[in-house]
């Protein structure tokens, strides 16, 4: 497995800030049209960035680390391989950059590596949290409600930043057009950019009277409840993610939730896939006459037969109490029987016991 943060030179977990500085720093060395370029270093770099620089590669990476690979298969977070032949084509057919995450364009200006630059929708921070499940609403599923203090689209103004029934005119700063033009120096010449405007958030559109509850940025900082409905069977360190549910941002998309799981241990079940596993000390001579038990399971207690005659280590089966597989369907729960061998016997036990051994038992 390739450790990305370690090509760039980084901790582990290190924010995107500081990954943009590291890939940039090294780009600017390895390029292959530098004198100091390395073609095989600068691809290997690049690689590490279209994962560390996207938001959602790189939440994914942090948790299904110890998982993903630069191969081709599909990941368990949901992101493939990265294969140069397909990032250069992306890059070419898009006029020098943007592909796999992030836009080249961004992270070589001042190096004059690049120059047209396309726009890319912004997108809030994802949002991680973790929640305690008890073993028995992993098997069977719950709904958990989470109060989060995150930004939150103005619901006065709907995002807009306007104050209701204000008018809309063109933003002075970019004369409406949402785009500012600029002219940049570099070691290779002069090229031109196109950045958003920050004054309109690329609307090309300003209120005259702002909001007064979000002062004109569409967002707020509040308190909002979300309902997470845990699916019946996960397992303990999986993460379920919430498309959407994360920080908000002006004129972009919101960010995503993602929400991971640990799983509370059983006193006395366990689990695999989806049957369940229990075991029940049994006395000797109702291993050897038979008898009925009871077993508990995650349904309540349950009784079963102990057959006469029964095996120490021999599992019992009770169908249909296992883990749901679907709506209608179950998996089994296996108890395993456990012969208890008396330590002590009484003087009119000990001759029971001798006299079955005189019958060869």
């Amino acid at each position: 497995m390739k450790d990305y943060y370690k090509i760039l030179g980084l901790d582990r977990g290190a924010p995107r800030d500081e990954v943009k500085k590291a890939f940039r720093k090294l780009a600017a060395k390895y390029h292959p049209d530098k004198k100091t370029g390395d073609e095989k270093k600068y691809k290997e770099i690049t690689e590490a960035y279209a994962v560390l620089g996207d938001e959602k590669k790189k939440a994914e990476y942090d948790s299904y680390g110890h998982a993903f690979s630069s191969g081709g298969g599909q990941q368990p977070g949901g992101f493939g391989g990265f294969n140069w032949g397909d990032f250069q084509q992306a890059a070419q057919a898009q006029g020098g950059g943007q592909g796999f995450g992030f836009d080249i364009n961004d992270i070589f200006e001042g190096f004059g590596f690049g120059g047209g630059g396309g726009a890319r929708a912004a997108r809030g921070h994802d949002i991680s949290i973790d929640i305690d499940l008890p073993f028995a609403d992993a098997v069977f599923g719950v709904k958990r409600t989470v109060v989060l203090t995150k930004n939150n689209t103005c619901k006065e103004c709907k995002g807009s930043g306007a104050k209701t029934g204000t008018e809309m005119t063109n933003c002075t700063t970019c004369q409406g057009n949402g785009r500012i033009h600029e002219t940049k120096q570099s070691i290779l010449g002069n090229f031109s950019t196109v950045r958003e405007c920050s004054v309109c958030d690329g609307k090309g559109k300003v209120p005259k009277e702002k909001c007064p509850h979000c002062a004109g940025q569409g967002i707020r900082r509040t308190q909002e409840e979300i309902d997470i409905q845990i699916p019946a069977g996960v397992q303990d360190s999986e993460v379920i993610r919430m498309t959407g549910r994360g920080e908000a941002i002006p004129n972009g998309e919101p960010g995503d939730l993602y929400i991971k799981l640990h799983v509370t241990a059983h006193e006395s079940i366990t689990r695999q896939g989806s049957t369940l596993y229990s075991s029940l000390p049994v006395k000797l001579s109702d291993a050897l006459l038979g008898n009925t038990y009871k077993v508990t399971t995650l349904d309540g207690d349950v009784s079963i037969k102990i057959p006469a005659g029964i095996a120490h280590g021999e599992q019992l089966r009770i169908k249909g109490k296992g883990v749901p597989v679907s709506s209608s369907k179950r998996g089994d729960f296996m108890v395993k029987v456990q012969i208890k061998t008396p330590t002590q016997l009484s003087r009119s036990a000990k001759k029971l016991v001798e006299q079955l051994r005189e019958e060869g038992i």
